[in-house]
């Protein structure tokens, strides 16, 4: 049991003096300023009040514009969705040169959620350079029973579920490169059979 404990501290230790990894690729920033599914947003069009509102983007990843219709905006950042409703107004020749910007008001998407055999489940708020084992850390770490080589990853990619075995207990003794994690992504670790 003192092992064990002590393996957690260290653990914890570790990620606190460890430097968050670079973002090194475009999709890493654009997943924290990408729309997605619960997200609040306003839309606001120059010298057109009706248009100018908040939306709230569906479970599909749109929203319903006036006069446009439904328009895909998940994964897209602010200014590609101002460019796709602009280009809606303008194609259904609503407005002749509209000019439109989008503010992101609320992200209830860009969340991770950690589950298992974790001090306390839940979701926590994605930023910029999230690992796997700063995630747990911030569900509390590991409980007593946690088999921490087992826990799995499972990420939405182009619709499919994918699922990637993350070894930490290899990665806090140096043996594997910590995971980045995505907005979106469910952290699981199971319980060890004994």
């Amino acid at each position: 049991m003192r092992s064990l404990l002590t393996g957690t501290l260290l653990l914890l230790w570790a990620s606190a003096c460890h430097p968050e990894p670079p973002v090194t690729s475009r999709a890493a920033v654009d997943d924290l300023t990408a729309l997605g599914p619960g997200d609040t947003f306003d839309v606001r069009v120059y010298g057109e009040e009706d248009l100018s509102a908040t939306y709230r983007v569906a479970q599909d990843g749109t929203i319903d514009f006036p006069f446009v219709g439904r328009i895909h905006v998940e994964g897209r950042e602010p200014t590609e969705v101002a460019d796709a409703i602009a280009v809606a107004l303008r194609d259904g020749e609503i407005l002749v040169a509209p000019q439109v910007s989008v503010l992101i008001k609320e992200s209830e998407s860009r969340v991770v959620s950690v589950m298992g055999a974790v001090a306390s489940s839940g979701t926590f708020p994605m930023r910029s350079g999230l690992t796997v084992v700063q995630a747990i850390s911030l569900a509390g770490g590991f409980s007593p029973l946690a088999n921490r080589n087992e826990t799995v990853v499972t990420r939405r990619v182009n619709g499919e579920l994918k699922r990637h075995l993350v070894r930490v207990d290899d990665i806090s003794r140096g043996r594997a490169e910590d995971f980045l994690l995505r907005s979106g992504d469910i952290v699981f670790v199971p319980e060890r059979l004994f």
